[in-house]
């Protein structure tokens, strides 16, 4: 296996180093890429040094067996001919192809086998692309699909509350650096967000669109769908707010047939990459501020909504860097592994 990394110096980047590191993933070479700015930083990897090199149109993927992306939409767009030219699988972690009817949109543990679309021919090629969901659908997608399991999902509504990380490395520093500002009577520096997150809330992430959501409310929708191959709805709100790392949602699960409390904690309980953090009596329950650097999808305050007997309510919360995109990529590259080693086979 020989592997590259493109974005290698942002959160997500430098994330993935450490799961590839900590899952012990089998590799005989590791490459990095990014832009000019981070050409010739070195970063340790198992004992040794990897230097980022410039990306640039040509040949530099060839004889690379798998690559992960995470240098945002357009660049993408720009190199995935380069990056599969010559065979190479691209798991891509930005929103460039999520929504391709033609390319798979995963999280392993509930989609797995629509990575093996890595095979089928389009047009006389064979697609060599799979997409990393956003993150926050994948955060609501794991305990959700447990209930999905026991009573289809029709509707659900969400409020999600974002950290600073989900707009990368810069503002996790902004917003330590405006607390910083605030504390000290100055006037604290706005550059990653439309206003001052510090002691703030902003209703706000990504762009709006002509419906009155955001993309990011808007990708939940499609992407949910896209995953559990439904016709569900979701109706989303999305909140930044001021913790560095984790997102946290709320969630309103409106399914075919009322569901008991009781059935629907041991469901997530079963569920891969679930944690079941729910002892409301003894305020037990997932928070962002414990769970920086996990793996999993912390659930609690399971309960059934007083408005509608056929809705479960619960709230999650995982590490958005972690299962929201580094983990969540490098499973798929160990689910294609395990059932599909020949995926990796380049020309």
């Amino acid at each position: 296996m020989n592997i590259a990394i493109v974005g290698a110096s942002g959160a997500v980047g430098q994330e993935l180093l450490k799961v590839l590191d900590t899952r012990a993933f089998p590799m005989d070479s590791l490459r990095l890429f990014g832009s000019e700015r981070s050409a010739g930083t070195e970063y340790p990897f198992r004992g040794r040094s990897v230097r980022v090199e410039k990306l640039e149109h040509g040949d530099l993927f060839k004889g690379v067996d798998c690559v992960f992306t995470s240098a945002g939409a357009s660049v993408s767009r720009e190199y995935a001919d380069d990056i599969t030219r010559f065979g190479a699988v691209m798991i891509d972690n930005s929103s460039a192809f999520r929504l391709e009817k033609e390319v798979p949109l995963v999280v392993p543990e509930i989609n797995g086998s629509d990575a093996l679309a890595v095979f089928r021919q389009t047009e006389g090629r064979t697609q060599r692309i799979i997409a990393n969901p956003n993150c926050s659908t994948i955060i609501m997608a794991l305990p959700l699909y447990a209930i999905h399991r026991l009573s289809p999902v029709r509707h659900v509504h969400v409020a999600t509350y974002q950290a600073a990380s989900g707009a990368g490395a810069q503002a996790m520093r902004e917003l330590e650096e405006q607390y910083r500002q605030v504390l000290a009577g100055e006037q604290p520096t706005v550059c990653r967000f439309a206003y001052q997150l510090a002691y703030n809330v902003i209703p706000r992430i990504d762009v709006f669109t002509a419906n009155g959501y955001t993309r990011e409310e808007m990708k939940m929708h499609h992407e949910t769908r896209k995953i559990f191959h439904s016709d569900l709805t979701v109706s989303a709100t999305c909140v930044r707010v001021p913790a560095l790392r984790c997102h946290s949602e709320a969630v309103w699960a409106e399914t075919e047939q009322p569901l008991g409390e009781a059935e629907v904690r041991e469901a997530v309980s079963r569920f891969p990459g679930c944690v079941l953090t729910d002892e409301p009596q003894q305020d037990l329950y997932p928070m962002p501020l414990m769970l920086s650097g996990t793996d999993e999808v912390h659930v609690g305050r399971i309960r059934q909504d007083l408005a509608n007997p056929c809705e479960t309510t619960f709230w999650c919360v995982s590490d958005q860097i972690r299962k929201g995109a580094a983990l969540n990529a490098v499973q798929i590259a160990e689910y294609l592994l395990r059932h599909a080693p020949e995926a990796f086979r380049h020309e």
